[in-house]
């Protein structure tokens, strides 16, 4: 069946978890709806933001159980289903198929350093195994896999691939991808310091599959939003420019350490991060605090934010 192909803004769900490290299921309400009231069209639940090579079996499965029954019309769901090898991920996505969820987002397995042909390899195999809307995330940085733009045009001839999420560097590649006019969204990450948010935007890019739209989830829209009108790069420019602080502070720590300490410092369901990462604390955290006030964003969400936070240990 033909799949829907999201726009605008992907925001990479953070892990909520309670202070014991169980997982804090009405964390993931409260998160939902605050994205469903503030624009965001899709979110990935267990992507690397998600801290999901840090959850076992039973709990991504319970995740995605639990959390499919709390959709609501306007926020697809999607889940990172990728293994640790082709039967794993096959695994995943025909349980997340099962549960009710929207589409997954699958990575090359990480580690294992596969080369390029057998990458491909491996999304055209799990793609068969489910009818369900798929999104490939080039990241070598995290799992050491590149795909060129030659092997991704190739797999979107895939009916069920119809996300692409960039992680390089590489603008060129990005060009090349929305030239070819695939039949796919293709979305970038947006840490401004691979610098793909203004040339994907400019391209044609149909959106930002961001991490920052967990604390700021209408900036990131309006950033996310397609150039389709008069006026729209003005707007984007603003949104982005205004918003730059923030974006710099979110991916000044590994993936989630920043943005994750961030909400739970502003009243946030997010608790503690999974071990061995740790939270920010003292200068580091009160930075963030400092640019969420500068920006205005305590009182647009009502943030429950508690006076300084410079002296924690």
């Amino acid at each position: 069946m033909a799949h829907e192909k999201i726009t605008g803004s992907f925001v990479a769900l953070i892990t909520p978890f309670n202070n014991d490290g169980s997982i804090d299921f009405e964390g993931f309400r409260t998160l939902l709806k605050f994205h469903h009231d503030n624009g965001t069209r899709a979110v990935l639940i267990m992507g690397s933001t998600g801290e999901v090579s840090m959850l076992s079996v039973e709990e991504r499965k319970k995740i995605i159980s639990e959390t499919a029954k709390m959709k609501t019309p306007g926020v697809k769901l999607f889940y990172g289903c990728t293994g640790n090898n082709t039967q794993t991920t096959i695994e995943y996505l025909q349980y997340a198929e099962k549960e009710g969820a929207d589409g997954a987002i699958l990575a090359a397995p990480a580690y294992i350093c596969a080369d390029e042909d057998d990458i491909e390899a491996f999304f055209l195999k799990v793609a068969d195994s489910v009818d369900l809307a798929l999104g490939i995330y080039n990241n070598p940085p995290r799992v050491k896999s590149d795909l060129g733009h030659a092997a991704l045009l190739r797999l979107f001839e895939h009916p069920n691939y119809v996300v692409h999420k960039e992680s390089t560097a590489r603008v060129g590649q990005v060009a090349q991808v929305l030239a070819a006019k695939p039949d796919a969204s293709v979305m970038c990450c947006d840490s401004p310091n691979l610098g793909l948010v203004v040339p994907t935007m400019s391209l044609g890019g149909h959106g930002t599959a961001n991490m920052t739209g967990n604390i700021a989830p209408r900036e990131l829209a309006a950033i996310s939003e397609p150039w389709h009108e008069g006026g729209s790069a003005e707007k984007f420019r603003e949104a982005y420019l205004t918003n730059l602080s923030l974006l710099h502070y979110t991916y000044s720590a590994i993936n989630p350490v920043a943005v994750k300490s961030l909400m739970a410092a502003v009243g946030l369901p997010a608790g503690p991060l999974r071990e061995p990462l740790r939270g920010l604390t003292g200068e580091a955290l009160q930075n963030g605090v400092d640019i969420v006030r500068e920006l205005g964003l305590d009182q647009a969400y009502g943030f429950s934010m508690q006076g300084e936070i410079r002296s924690v240990a």
